[in-house]
């Protein structure tokens, strides 16, 4: 049977080494990783909500009136990964090059009468190439689409298991483009990346196409919002300037953050800020814009704490970040500090039940989004199954 790897070489062209196959997952070094822009710097003196507040803001009566109510503002939750790997070597023009696959899933469930359903899920197989494997110059858009179409009619291996490649990317062959201290693998690994992106970013905008977010429908995406401007892909989602308007009634939640590079109004480093706040209480509302997203998006960002800090390993666990795309209206005035309140209490009350034991990151998890992200990895194709494709 017809492997991909044989496909490729023949296609393009190349030569397959045949290299030893893993999961970059499975050789990474330990490190702390964020989820949130690692370069950012927050500063309170630019405050992003109507009303500027001084200090941290205590949120547990209005979030147990909320409860007793029975009311919950977020019915859709989102969750976005990929699972990369290093597949083969392949050479062209006497020069060797990797080639990196992936597994993107990306799944929004709902909450109905207390249930978690389904509500869309998108998997999607990525393959990613150096550009020189398109040899004749021809446009690479047109030859990659071509060369994904041919993968997945002479595959039998793929059709054996009724799988089939969403595309086939280009990374730069040229160190000079990847940036400083770069290389080729992380040039690839990017390009999966962004991949998962798009589609995160397609998946809210079919939502609201459906007209399924709303003032009581909210969507709470697990992650940062602050999507970086992509040069590939497709033009309409390219900027989030471009589709702002989709996330008027979207909250990022981020299970990590970096509290090194929070600054207060002074310029001092107030980390300690965040790892004293109080239970249940919110910061102020700060506002951010970076040149990494686009000057014209801004953002209202802050933390809440959602565990006792004497129960936790560390004073950041129990602390998220909430990020709100600021709408045209809201860049002079500010996000209505109620809206705040009210987003922030419905997060306080999603933090039961717990995932304890389950994921280290229990004391930071929202159970709806460990559900959602679960559910999304259920979908992956075994690692065994998946390298034994190429």
């Amino acid at each position: 049977m017809s492997k991909i790897m044989q496909i490729i070489e023949k296609e393009t062209n190349g030569k397959s080494y045949h290299t030893y196959k893993y999961s970059y997952d499975s050789i990474g070094v330990p490190s702390i990783e964020y989820d949130d822009d690692p370069n950012k710097v927050m500063k309170w003196k630019d405050s992003a909500e109507t009303i500027q507040h001084k200090k941290a803001v205590d949120l547990k009566p209005f979030a147990d009136m909320i409860a007793s109510k029975k009311q919950q503002l977020f019915k859709y939750f989102l969750d976005g990964s990929r699972h990369v790997f290093k597949v083969d070597d392949i050479a062209y023009n006497k020069q060797v090059y990797p080639v990196v696959a992936g597994q993107i899933g990306v799944g929004c469930c709902r909450r109905e009468h207390k249930r978690m359903c389904k509500e869309l899920f998108y998997r999607d197989l990525v393959l990613a190439l150096p550009d020189k494997a398109n040899s004749d110059g021809w446009d690479d858009d047109a030859v990659f689409s071509s060369l994904t179409k041919k993968l997945n009619d002479k595959c039998d291996v793929l059709k054996a298991f009724n799988l089939k490649f969403s595309a086939i990317l280009k990374y730069s062959s040229s160190n000079k483009n990847v940036g400083k201290n770069a290389n080729l693998e992380n040039a690839a690994i990017a390009k999966v990346q962004d991949y998962m992106i798009e589609a995160e970013k397609r998946m809210v905008a079919e939502l609201v196409k459906q007209r399924k977010l709303g003032q009581d429908a909210y969507l709470l995406k697990d992650g940062s919002l602050e999507y970086p401007k992509m040069a590939t892909g497709d033009p309409n989602l390219r900027s989030l300037q471009q589709i702002k308007h989709n996330y008027n009634w979207v909250i990022g939640v981020s299970k990590s953050f970096n509290p090194e590079l929070c600054f207060d109004h002074t310029g001092h480093p107030n980390s300690d800020y965040i790892a004293n706040l109080p239970l249940y209480h919110r910061t102020p509302v700060a506002r951010y814009e970076t040149g990494r997203v686009g000057n014209d998006v801004q953002f209202g960002v802050w933390y809440i704490r959602l565990r006792d800090k004497r129960r936790t390993q560390t004073p950041f666990d129990g602390v998220v970040k909430v990020e709100k795309v600021m709408m045209d209206e809201e860049i002079d005035t500010g996000i209505d500090s109620e809206e705040i309140d009210v987003i922030s209490a419905n997060i306080i009350n999603e933090r039961n039940p717990t995932c304890y034991g389950t994921d280290k990151r229990w004391a930071n998890h929202l159970y709806p989004v460990f559900l959602t992200e679960s559910y999304v990895k259920s979908k992956y194709i075994s690692t065994d199954m998946f390298l034994n494709l190429f």
